[in-house]
């Protein structure tokens, strides 16, 4: 199968081997232009571009390929049986998903129609969503709405990070994606309606939540929210989520929310510090303990959270006895 292959983050990687290994004929891959990344402000290309360079393989990088009528007609005489997208970050115009007689495939890193935008993976966590998934979609001109062919679910965890779970549907897109191609192949071309009956699409219901893209202030962490709130902060932007400690940023990039209903999901040792604070007693971003080889507890708006890991500004990220000893004339302290 000719495949024209869309995508841009380290997300997408594990498809696109996934595809060249399984022997499939990639006749071009579309990225985002390079960017300026890094400290250093460097000019870099893409994780998928990168890929595809080692891979030998054709690379368009379009800046907007609705308005870039060459780059579309270029695509179009690679004579592609199929589009396969995977977090590509631009919505393609109606001349592009009406190029390849198969049609232009999604793997998006979530249940459809809970979570439709650009950082599912993120949002999910951040509200507390108890499983995730990867749905293969056939694409529409609006953003993911289209029917679903292939979906797999996994749970979340309370302890999972954002990059934990990435990884996960990352690889699992690829796995459906591959699932999915010889399904689409066995169809064979024709109209869209037709074929998509012929697949048994599910379509899509109501009830769908936008995954924006996070903004500067969604990382900024709020002691008077919970403690379960913060933590799912804390997982949800990692490694990211960051408050203040003594003037100095402080990235909090691991915690465990120290509840009585969540005791059996927590670590041995974040378990038995359950019920030591009581709830809410403090003023909320309050150090109220350095536990020698974990962390430091930090009360919230209820019941407090331990932290156990950090990063202080101008520091290693640092955990267990590091940063007890980073932290240990903290008791008291205010945060934020």
């Amino acid at each position: 199968m000719k495949v024209l292959y869309w995508g841009t983050p380290h997300y997408a990687v594990p498809t696109l081997k996934a595809i060249h290994a399984a022997g499939h004929d990639i006749v071009g891959v579309v990225s985002q232009p390079d960017r300026r990344r890094g400290r250093g402000q460097q000019i870099i290309p893409s994780p998928v571009k990168d890929q595809a360079i080692k891979l030998g393989l054709r690379v368009f990088t379009p800046e907007r390929i609705r308005r870039d009528l060459d780059c579309q007609q270029k695509l179009a005489e690679l004579g592609a049986d199929i589009s396969v997208v995977v977090a590509f970050g631009q919505i393609l115009p109606a001349e592009i998903l009406n190029q390849p007689p198969l049609g232009c495939w999604n793997g998006h890193g979530s249940l459809l129609p809970r979570w439709r935008g650009a950082a599912p993976i993120q949002w999910s966590i951040l509200e507390g969503d108890q499983e995730t998934g990867v749905g293969v979609m056939a694409m529409e001109e609006g953003l993911d709405t289209g029917p679903v062919l292939l979906e797999q679910r996994i749970p979340l965890g309370l302890l999972d990070n954002a990059t934990v779970i990435g990884d996960r549907l990352s690889d699992l897109t690829a796995k459906l994606m591959l699932e999915a191609l010889p399904v689409i192949g066995s169809v064979g071309p024709g109209s869209s309606e037709e074929r998509l009956r012929q697949l048994e699409v599910r379509q899509q219901s109501s009830g769908s939540c936008y995954a924006r893209l996070l903004k500067k202030q969604d990382f900024d962490l709020n002691w008077s929210q919970s403690a379960l709130a913060t933590h799912r902060r804390v997982m949800g932007l990692y490694p990211n989520a960051v408050t203040t400690w003594k003037g100095k940023r402080l990235k909090i990039t691991s915690s465990e929310p120290l509840i009585e209903r969540l005791k059996h999901q927590l670590s041995t040792k974040a378990a038995d510090l359950v019920g030591r604070w009581g709830t809410g007693s403090h003023q909320p971003g309050t150090v109220l303990d350095v536990i020698e080889n974990l962390g430091f507890v930090v009360s919230s708006s209820g019941c407090p959270l331990l932290v156990k890991e950090a990063q202080i500004e101008g520091k290693r990220r640092s955990s267990e006895g590091i940063l007890t000893q980073q932290m240990s004339s903290a008791i008291g302290d205010l945060l934020g």
